[in-house]
């Protein structure tokens, strides 16, 4: 861990209140703070280990914090009756991640909750024409 400047590190290391749902050996799960919460519930859950988001973060790592992403929603289901979820994440500069180190939002859903966290606007960044191919040749 790396507490210096980053908030997630310094929560935990025990540097500042933290209301921790979980803490596991490679991820936790704490809530945010209230005037922050988009609905009754909502969840951060996050790497123990410093990471930006999902392009650098250790495969060991992705998998356990999102193994408690989905133990997460499934509590919320059963315990606060929660039909379904959204699983909300930004991941390095230009995505607007609000802080720079692997975290994702869950947030309880129900029906007519007058909650929209789908995005509205598109994108106008133009890519480079071969940028399909590209991207297809990178994954192969």
């Amino acid at each position: 861990m790396f507490a210096g400047s980053c908030v997630f590190c310094g929560l935990l290391a025990g540097e500042g209140p933290a209301e921790w749902l979980v803490r596991e050996d490679r991820a936790a799960a704490l809530l945010p703070l209230p005037e922050t919460r988009l609905a009754p519930g909502h969840t951060l859950v996050i790497s123990n280990a410093h990471a930006v988001g999902v392009q650098d973060a250790s495969l060991a790592d992705l998998h356990a914090t999102m193994s408690l992403v989905r133990r997460v929603s499934r509590s919320m289901a059963t315990t606060m009756g929660a039909l379904g979820v959204n699983v909300l994440n930004a991941s390095g500069p230009g995505s607007d991640q609000s802080v720079p180190h692997l975290h994702f939002h869950v947030v309880p859903r129900w029906r007519g909750d007058a909650l929209d966290t789908w995005p509205t606007e598109r994108s106008t960044h133009n890519p480079a024409p071969d940028w399909l191919r590209d991207l297809r040749a990178e994954l192969d």
